[in-house]
């Protein structure tokens, strides 16, 4: 996976009026943080972060931060945590994780299907059971997605985690092997949607006041 250059400059203070200020003048604060590391405060151009999360194809961006200090310093970094205002959706604050290139670390990717199953042109409907996986890898074997083929599966029939292929040096956690995806008959989503209506019912009959209650109140 590609290094996308970022730079960010020390961050000498805290608090809303330093981040109000910070915000004036389209940067956002941030933090650099990671195991063995001391927090190191930072402050990122808006216009250079937008430019560089533009860059990165992947759902996580691979960052050679480097921070401007007198004498600039470089880090491998990804992004944590990206915050956002829930109205405005403005940037409001980053949260950079530093990594090492030779040590594993772990990532959710998307998952994405390849052609189309058999039992779904049978009348089958498909369903994505895990939208993303959870993988353990180095830094730059990082994929943009994990693709599955389910071009064989029958009405039915299901992927499960430990069935899938993965190219190079990716590993998941061993103790897990929950279904990704599954082919279910039509018959089988009808029942479940009635199933679910029927709950519905039943707990809005529960829900309602008898005429004695609604006196004594």
């Amino acid at each position: 996976m590609e290094l996308i250059e970022l730079k960010a400059n020390i961050r000498n203070s805290v608090g809303k009026g330093q981040a109000r200020a910070l915000r004036r003048a389209e940067k956002i604060p941030a933090v650099l943080y990671g195991p063995g590391t001391e927090p190191v405060l930072l402050s990122v151009s808006i216009k250079d972060l937008e430019k560089a999360l533009k860059k990165s194809t992947a759902s996580q961006a691979l960052l050679n931060l480097t921070i401007l200090n007198g004498e600039n310093t470089s880090r491998t970094a990804m992004i944590k945590e990206l915050q956002t205002h829930p109205v405005s959706r403005h940037y409001q604050h980053i949260d950079f994780y530093e990594i090492s290139m030779d040590r594993k670390i772990r990532v959710k990717i998307p998952v994405v299907v390849k052609g189309k199953a058999r039992g779904v042109e049978e009348g089958g409907i498909l369903q994505i059971i895990r939208r993303e996986l959870e993988i353990l890898c180095l830094p730059t074997e990082i994929p943009e997605t994990i693709e599955i083929d389910i071009t064989d599966l029958d009405i039915g029939d299901s992927i499960h985690v430990k069935e899938i292929p993965f190219e190079g040096d990716i590993e998941i956690q061993a103790d897990v092997n929950f279904t990704v995806i599954t082919i279910v008959s039509p018959k089988a989503e009808v029942e479940e949607v009635e199933e679910e209506a029927e709950e519905g019912a039943e707990e809005a009959v529960e829900g309602e006041e008898t005429p004695e209650a609604k006196t004594e109140e």
